[in-house]
């Protein structure tokens, strides 16, 4: 800081003061801690053209060389400080721009907030005006950005990036969607870092058999584990399943042993029995009967 910029706050330090009458007074700033002010990513638009017919808000980029990306995930705060703070990113990305580039750039740096929802203080605060599902431009003119709701965006694969900022119900029902729609390793990664909720969790990872790339299944494999390490109720159900499909095996083996053939009836009965104990009664029986009959009796 040159001695001109330090003598004007000197006077504005003194003036003020005596000016107001102690009304108002000059308080020498916190430090504001600038030394890595970076955005979540940049958007870089190389074919405008092609945005065109994309799903909202994809051709609002076409106009502009770049769009900076902030991302408000599930559990992110979305009070007024952390805007301010995508707000002041955008401010200084705009300042490196011009420095970059020559002076006669007289654009603004468009900001993209992705977030799950619109918060309700920004409703009030702001009045945001909406041009398409989950899409608002937030005013005024000289603050403008443009708020992205993922929980209210459709489920297409175009706006699957965005869609991954959904959170609750919304985040259950676009992770079931989007699962057949991607590689099984993309999948995985979902599973491991998306806040869905645990029956969506284990409904998504029960879905998917053996995978063949060994890196792949291990993945899968760890986090099988940790499901039954972490949910004991899962545990205890896959056990007894275990159970009631080895002891049905044993009484069709019995049966088989004995010349007892079960007719079609009988075989869906027995698939529909999940209570192991009349399971285990009907193996019972079985060693002595004299039809499929007495054994399901």
């Amino acid at each position: 800081m040159g001695q001109l910029e330090l003598f004007a706050q000197r006077t504005f330090a003194e003036e003020t003061e005596r000016t107001t009458g102690g009304a108002a007074g000059w308080q020498d700033p916190p430090e504001i801690r600038l030394g890595k002010v970076t955005s979540d990513g940049l958007l870089v638009v190389r074919r405008p053209l092609l945005l065109a017919p994309l799903p909202a808000p994809w051709p609002e980029a076409q106009p502009h060389g770049e769009v900076m990306i902030e991302l408000k995930l599930a559990g992110n705060h979305l009070d007024r400080k952390a805007i301010a703070r995508a707000l002041l990113r955008r401010q200084a990305r705009e300042v490196q721009r011009l420095e970059e580039e020559d002076a006669s750039w007289l654009g603004e740096e468009p900001l993209w907030l992705v977030a799950p929802h619109l918060p309700p203080w920004l409703q009030s605060l702001r009045r945001p005006e909406r041009f398409a599902p989950g899409c608002y431009w937030i005013e005024p003119p000289w603050q403008k950005f443009l708020w992205i709701a993922a929980n209210e965006l459709p489920l297409l694969d175009e706006l699957v990036p965005f869609l991954l900022a959904r959170s609750g119900q919304a985040l259950d029902d676009f992770c079931r969607w989007v699962a057949p729609r991607r590689p099984l390793e993309w999948v995985l990664t979902m599973l491991d870092y998306l806040p869905m909720s645990t029956p969506t969790h284990e409904e998504l990872l029960w879905r998917f058999g053996k995978a063949e790339d060994p890196v792949i299944e291990a993945r899968r494999q760890r986090l099988l584990d940790f499901l039954l390490e972490t949910s004991p109720q899962k545990k205890q159900q896959l056990q007894q399943e275990g159970q009631l499909t080895a002891t049905r095996a044993s009484l069709r083996l019995v049966l088989a042993n004995r010349q007892l053939t079960p007719s079609q009836d009988d075989d869906a009965r027995i698939d529909a029995c999940t209570d192991l104990a009349t399971v285990e009664r009907w193996l019972g029986r079985a060693s002595n009967a004299t039809s499929v009959s007495d054994v399901l009796g």
